[in-house]
């Protein structure tokens, strides 16, 4: 097998990466293929938020701020670039508010991968801070959005390890319906 079950099984996070970012014409094009994901209704629940440069740094304040702390963080500066996943739930369907978390959950998943085919290292970042005020003001959330984290994407350092998960022993997770 190859394609997209090779990319799936040598998925891993890349905590450290380098300065290097895809170019915004060239995550566009990735975004275009991960938005095919599954979408019930074709609602496309979800969007994306690009923070490079001084964004980071805005980040960074704003994270502090929902600590509690002044200053600003350094944690968003340990990428050159950023993808912010926000869930923005359609109130007009029938599709229920978790689906379309799902849907945008999808999206960032399937980006990962791309990238990651792509030749770069990600890492998807959550936390207590993705619902705070002070972030939500900052990415301009709407009334019917959710963040659900950042995708930190760089360049894969040379000379290191790939880190290879465990492997997954699918039969382990696989279940037939109760009789």
């Amino acid at each position: 097998m190859t394609g997209a079950y090779e990319a799936a099984r040598g998925r891993r996070s890349w905590s450290k990466v380098t300065d290097e970012a895809p170019t915004h014409e060239e995550l566009a094009r990735l975004v275009s293929a991960a938005g095919r994901v599954a979408d019930h209704s074709s609602l496309r629940p979800w969007r994306l938020i690009e923070l490079r440069g001084d964004d980071r740094r805005r980040l960074g304040r704003a994270l502090n701020k929902a600590e509690g702390d002044r200053g600003s963080s350094t944690k968003p500066l340990r990428a050159p670039l950023l993808v912010a996943v926000v869930a923005s739930y359609s109130k007009k369907s029938k599709v229920p508010r978790w689906e379309q978390e799902a849907v945008a959950s999808g999206v960032a998943h399937m980006l990962s991968l791309l990238l990651d085919e792509a030749g770069w290292g990600v890492l998807w970042r959550t936390g207590g801070a993705t619902r705070s005020k002070p972030v939500a003001k900052l990415h301009r959330l709407g009334k019917r959005e959710e963040l659900l984290g950042w995708l930190y994407v760089g360049g894969k350092p040379a000379g290191r390890d790939s880190g290879r998960r465990r492997q997954i022993d699918g039969a382990a997770f696989l279940t037939r319906l109760p009789g």
